[in-house]
């Protein structure tokens, strides 16, 4: 009976063991799991995240960029010349009266959108401006006296024509009373008013050279849905490219510039971005009236109210440096040297050969004596006058934007036109727009700090908890192991199973633990 118990009681202990073996390998199960966990959860969060914002039909990130839940808003701001009739006649420094902000709230729509079959979709973006009284001060009906744009335009473009052509134009601006200056409203400088030149052109310019529009304004036929298709990538194929620019009526690249890099359209519009942006991240944005794609470097992190984090953008100081300062630059000079000043960017080719100069506003990058050539505008402030814009980098989502731009006019004397044989070569301002966003919905704010909140603590809990959790059952399981094996041995020796150097190993086992 004694050995039966014996035998019974050495099976039963093989099992406890059996058993603790097992919860030893589910412990080591919970530590790899915890282990693959810490490495790969946010990847698996990454995919997540892409998944859901990749643009497609009926999905509500597509919703969102259809039809952005933001009202964008624009201020402009105009320099009113108030001695005009000095600086023609008698020589004198330009002075000019920095007069606005006038501010327009704007509605945007993506309209026409169509779903392509190689992971893009192509649309028309829809503008719609709204004057707003209470953020502005003035009115639309404020009178200014600013450059005559299509006269000094046609004057600078004369400058290399034959002679006589030059004093046909001098007799023709005689009849048509066309001065240098002219005197509007706010409203028409920026929407449209109707220009003798521009009138003449209609009439006697060759069909082929005739300019798309009868008036002239800084943002004429810009309140509506603009005729450009813009094709981008919706991420679906390639999410590296998410946002990012296919074509551009049809195009994936200019023709104005020297390669193709500077060529190349491959940009957001600014609204969205490949997701996983670093600060080593180079941003790229894409707008026509700049006529080339603009690079964005990091420049800080942002603490935002929502508690969104995010990372500012801002273009680097020698983006529009020339080329002896930034030989990356000399693409964007196709006729050679002399080529825009260091701070301005020259989009005449891409503006019917208008001299019209882009730069940041009161000439900021730009040398000084571009500003002191004028009386009236205070030294440029980087706060205030930096273009900048804050992405969220999981997500590649713009949460906040200031694209604030300057348009000047460079101004040639032509000596042989008598109404600009007086005006100097000169770079003159005209205005400066500020067009910002600043944040989005609660709706989207709280499931983007969601989405930045929740997986990492998601991430160290379930790590923690694996680790823990494998490491205590290890623990027991081994401590259990060690008690069970000496039970047994002890077991094998009483029923004889054991030789009598194994019993003498047991004994000073069981002594060692006594």
């Amino acid at each position: 009976m004694k050995g039966g118990r014996e035998k019974i009681c050495a099976k039963l202990s093989s099992a406890f063991l059996r058993k603790w073996w097992i919860v030893a390998a589910i412990a080591l199960l919970f530590v790899i799991l915890g282990i693959i966990v810490a490495i790969f959860f946010m990847t698996w969060v990454n995919l997540v995240v892409q998944h859901q914002i990749v643009l497609k039909n009926g999905s509500q990130a597509f919703g969102w960029w259809r039809k952005p839940p933001v009202t964008p808003r624009i201020s402009i701001y105009v320099y009113n010349v108030t001695n005009a009739d000095d600086f023609l006649n008698n020589g004198s420094k330009p002075i000019v009266e920095e007069l606005g902000p006038y501010v327009y709230t704007e509605a945007w729509e993506r309209m026409n959108v169509t779903f392509n079959d190689n992971g893009t979709v192509s649309y028309n973006l829809q503008k719609l401006y709204f004057f707003s009284e209470e953020l502005s001060v003035g009115s639309e009906d404020d009178v200014v006296v600013v450059p005559n744009i299509p006269m000094l335009s046609a004057t600078s473009q004369s400058k290399h024509a034959a002679r006589f052509l030059r004093l046909a134009m001098a007799s023709i601006m005689d009849i048509l009373k066309i001065k240098p200056f002219v005197e509007v409203s706010v409203g028409q400088l920026l929407w449209g008013y109707e220009d003798p030149l521009l009138k003449l052109a209609k009439d006697v310019v060759p069909k082929e050279q005739k300019l798309p529009y009868e008036e002239f304004g800084l943002m004429y036929n810009k309140n509506r849905t603009s005729p450009d298709t813009l094709t981008v990538f919706t991420g679906a194929t390639d999410i590296t490219k998410f946002g990012l620019i296919n074509k551009w009526n049809g195009m994936s690249h200019y023709s104005h510039w020297l390669t193709d890099e500077c060529n190349s359209l491959l940009a957001s519009d600014g609204s969205i971005f490949p997701p996983g942006i670093t600060p080593n991240t180079t941003l790229y944005i894409f707008d026509k009236d700049l006529c080339r794609r603009l690079p964005l470097k990091f420049q800080k992190e942002v603490e935002r109210k929502d508690g969104v984090p995010a990372y500012r953008f801002s273009p680097p100081l020698d983006v529009f440096a020339n080329a002896d300062e930034n030989p990356e630059n000399m693409c964007f000079c196709p006729h050679g040297p002399p080529c825009a000043p260091s701070g301005f960017f020259n989009v005449s080719l891409c503006q019917f050969d208008s001299p019209v100069l882009l730069s940041f506003p009161h000439f900021y990058l730009a040398d000084d004596t571009y500003r002191t050539a004028l009386e009236g505008i205070s030294p440029p402030d980087p706060e205030k006058h930096r273009l900048y814009l804050d992405v969220q980098p999981m997500m590649g989502t713009a949460l906040a934007a200031r694209a604030r731009v300057q348009i000047n006019l460079a101004v040639s004397q032509v000596v042989d036109i008598k109404q600009v044989a007086t005006f100097p070569d000169i770079i003159f301002p005209i205005l400066w727009f500020e067009e910002a966003v600043d944040g989005l919905p609660e709706e989207i704010t709280n499931l983007m700090r969601l989405a930045n909140q929740v997986p990492p603590v998601a991430h160290a809990s379930i790590t923690g908890v694996l680790f823990a959790l494998g490491g205590v059952l290890l623990i027991i399981a081994v401590w259990r192991l060690v008690r069970g094996a000496n039970r047994l041995s002890s077991l094998q020796l009483a029923t004889g199973h054991i030789g009598p150097q194994q019993s003498k190993d047991v004994q000073m086992n069981n002594v060692n633990r006594h």
